[in-house]
């Protein structure tokens, strides 16, 4: 099956990786964080900005790539401070209210400056 390199300028970007590769059906975006496309910058110093930007800039991804939030079958989160967890949880409640896709919350490895949180998600269309 081709691959399809999906890009938008509507989230961000590195020359490191593809924001998600489109094979079939499937949707695959990759671990997305809370910078603002438009001025690079952290979206906020809370895992809920943090959170609530990662996931307009996967809706973004995913819109390129043709699918949308309930096309999303699995959610990987990746959490700088599991103490987190309860904020990220508040503020992805409401992305996903009813019958959520399949997820997982784990520890995230790196440490970048601010960085609280990345999510990155499986898509079918």
């Amino acid at each position: 099956m081709p691959r399809q390199i999906i890009s938008t300028p509507n989230a961000p970007s590195s020359p490191l990786y593809s924001q998600a590769v489109k094979t079939g059906s499937f949707v695959v975006v990759s671990g997305t964080v809370g910078f603002d496309p438009d001025t690079g910058e952290l979206a906020g110093d809370t895992v809920q900005a943090q959170t609530r930007q990662a996931l307009t800039n996967c809706q973004a991804i995913l819109q390129a790539g043709g699918a949308s939030l309930d096309d999303v079958v699995e959610v990987g989160v990746l959490l700088t401070n599991p103490a987190d967890f309860a904020g990220m949880n508040e503020e992805y409640a409401r992305w996903f209210p009813t019958d959520p896709p399949t997820r997982y919350v784990a520890k995230l490895g790196v440490e970048v400056a601010g960085l609280l949180i990345s999510i990155r998600m499986t898509a079918i269309t």
